[in-house]
């Protein structure tokens, strides 16, 4: 007899887990057969990241200098910065595990800081990799930080939207949940001391100095303009103390070329990303689980800034050693083992049950079968 009942139980974990092994397998076939029709991808695999990165971090620096000249304007500015940190943030991934210049930590290290230095609202990387692998490990369940910080599992509506783009708005539109939910996982036996201990070194970490600094110039950059549009509604003008005025000019130029291009491509990874992972009624460890495909054709406007994220993250999650590229490269045929084994594609019903993969209903019904 199993040692717990229901989905939970020992023979549903191991049927699981098996499938899981089955997808990984199939999955890895795909991802040989790519890699043998581009031996130069995978031999050169430094040197293609290495371009990347140069090329994503000239195309930002002249796209300021551009701004800064006068010949480009600001909307392009900020819609062609945000899809280059779109791939200096696929580089960060691939580089939290490990996939660039291993053996030669300065060069790894060095790109580590390129890719923070140019996406500074993100959470640091070196923080972000304890996250990211612990993710892996218990997607979906109250522990997973870096899908909880950006508001997996919470209930749709405004303030979710607020802080969908906005890492700094999400912890302050939570601040009581970030004192009270560690010592709830504690009493619970889910964390230990030393996990708390790490939780708030981790907190502590994350986005100091770069983000907090970055989000405080502009929330100010945002709060100055509103009061400004509110006070011309009311046919209004405030007197701006002229040091405050004076200032204007530097914080522009650094909200054009480096802040708002950031806040958008995190606003189109985040919102993809949040939604395209299961919380709460999945079962730890189980990857199948895990998250679905989000693919539609009306969200290809916020996949063109987290370059392709929701038709691909699936397929990493099984096959964890390939780089953004060959993951692409292997997306069509990834995605007819993803259907074959009913992995869920553009559920859109997940915007309605806050992320879980079933309704509360279906799910006692589906454990309630499990059981007899």
């Amino acid at each position: 007899m199993s040692s717990t009942t229901g989905l939970n139980s020992a023979d549903s974990l191991k049927a699981a887990k098996q499938k899981d092994r089955q997808i990984q397998s199939e999955l890895m076939a795909v991802s040989d057969r790519v890699r043998n029709s581009h031996p130069s991808l995978v031999k050169h695999q430094n040197a293609v990241g290495m371009g990347i990165f140069l090329t994503s971090i000239l195309g930002m620096v002249l796209n300021g200098w551009l701004y800064f000249e006068g010949i480009m304007p600001v909307w392009m500015v900020i819609v062609l910065s945000a899809f280059w940190t779109s791939l200096l943030h696929e580089l960060e991934h691939d580089l939290i595990h490990y996939m660039y210049f291993r053996k030669t930590p300065f060069w790894h290290h060095f790109m580590m800081a390129g890719v923070y230095l140019a996406r500074p609202l993100t959470q640091n990387p070196w923080v972000r990799r304890h996250t990211h692998l612990h993710h892996h490990k218990v997607s979906g369940t109250e522990t997973d930080l870096e899908e909880r910080g950006i508001t997996n599992g919470e209930s749709w509506g405004i303030r979710r939207l607020f802080m969908v783009g906005d890492n700094m708005l999400a912890f302050y539109l939570r601040i009581p949940k970030y004192f009270i939910e560690p010592r709830r996982l504690l009493k619970e036996g889910k964390v230990t001391h030393k996990d708390l201990k790490n939780l708030r070194l981790i907190a502590a970490a994350s986005f100091t100095p770069l983000g907090t600094t970055l989000y405080l110039i502009w929330h100010l950059f945002v709060l100055f303009h509103l009061a400004n549009g509110i006070a011309w509604t009311l046919d209004a003008q405030i007197a701006w103390p002229q040091w405050l005025l004076a200032q204007q000019d530097w914080v522009t130029g650094l909200v054009v070329v480096l802040i708002a291009p950031n806040v958008l491509r995190t606003f189109c990874l985040h919102f993809i990303s949040s939604n395209m992972h299961y919380y709460g009624d999945n079962r730890s460890g189980i990857i199948h689980e895990q998250c679905q495909v989000m693919n539609p054709w009306y969200l290809l406007p916020l996949q063109a800034f987290c370059f392709n994220f929701g038709s691909t993250h699936a397929i990493h999650h099984f096959v964890v050693r390939d780089p953004f590229y060959i993951r692409h490269l292997a997306t069509k045929e990834s995605h007819e083992v993803l259907r074959k084994h009913g992995i869920r594609f553009n559920d859109m019903g997940t915007f309605s049950r806050a992320n879980r993969m079933h309704t509360k209903e279906h799910y006692a019904v589906i454990n309630e079968t499990a059981n007899a």
